[in-house]
């Protein structure tokens, strides 16, 4: 966000607590805003929103209000269900009288992240980005069934292959397994980049394949593709906005599996982080995508 001309960004820290909201006290002491959106809903996030100091307290109507996010609010946007969460961000703006639904994500890249990119992606050669994880371990698929993808991608289409993700250990473990079971050559800059030279690296990308994560919606913003892979999470829900027709969701299988239940049985914000949940997913389901895809695009 604080790439983007006109915002002001502040960060608060969450785990420095009650000296945190001090902080941010401090910062925004002799300020008063008109509007505050309040888009998050842990309770947290609510305590936060108390420093604020804004006329208007804009949340979610009293059903989407989870962890009592109501009391911190004095008003709120139109009731509705079971949407996706970008659309329920839409009824922050229709609340306020803006009712235009323009997809668009002006972020500018610096040369450094322009030129990462370049680098990485110097032609028009077909390039597959894996993103392999997500903040959630049991979101994320198994290394061998990435290789696999990998090895098809090559073989089958002739595609660069790039790994691409955070510095964490689990990252960069997940990366190294993924190269080793690979029987291709692929690129691992797993840990390697800044957030912006990632997202320099999905707009020059064809395709990138993620589980819910963050990459996947930097990839919506740049116009790229995404075969996401939902079991865990609903993609009907947290999917790639502009990518839903392309991911593998297991999800209703992972419902009636792990739950007992179809998912319109369950509530809309149910995840199913069970063990092996996303072993329902076949390296067979992931490649027939990849090659509809390319064959869509071409």
């Amino acid at each position: 966000m604080e790439l983007i001309d006109g915002v002001e960004f502040i960060t608060v820290d969450k785990r420095a607590g009650f000296a945190a909201r001090r902080a941010l006290r401090a910062r925004l002491s002799g300020r008063r805003f008109d509007v505050m959106l309040h888009m998050q809903l842990s309770f947290r996030a609510s305590l936060v929103s108390t420093v604020v100091p804004a006329a208007i307290r804009l949340g979610f109507d009293k059903a989407r209000a989870r962890e009592m996010q109501w009391l911190f609010t004095n008003a709120r946007i139109a009731p509705r269900s079971r949407e996706h969460v970008l659309d329920s961000f839409f009824g922050f703006l229709e609340a306020l009288g803006i009712r235009d639904r323009t997809l668009r994500w002006d972020v500018p890249l610096s040369p450094d992240a322009l030129d990462y990119a370049q680098k990485q992606i110097p032609d028009a050669k077909p390039t597959l980005v894996i993103s392999p994880c997500s903040s959630h371990a049991r979101r994320n698929w198994r290394a061998q069934a990435y290789a696999a993808v990998a090895d098809h991608a090559v073989r089958r289409h002739g595609m660069r292959v790039i790994l691409a993700g955070g510095p964490t250990a689990a990252e960069r473990d997940m990366g190294a397994q993924i190269e080793r079971l690979a029987q291709v050559p692929l690129a691992n800059l797993i840990g390697r980049d800044t957030l912006p030279q990632m997202l320099a690296l999905l707009a020059r990308a064809t395709v990138l394949l993620s589980p819910d994560s963050g990459p996947a919606h930097m990839a919506t913003m740049v116009g790229t593709p995404v075969i996401g892979l939902y079991a865990a999470t609903n993609p009907a829900r947290s999917g790639p906005y502009l990518s839903r027709r392309w991911c593998v969701d297991a999800y209703a299988q992972a419902a009636r599996r792990f739950r007992g239940r179809d998912p319109q049985q369950l509530p809309w914000t149910e995840k199913i982080e069970e063990p092996g949940v996303m072993d329902l997913i076949e390296v067979t389901q992931v490649t027939a995508k990849l090659d509809e895809l390319l064959a869509y695009e071409a």
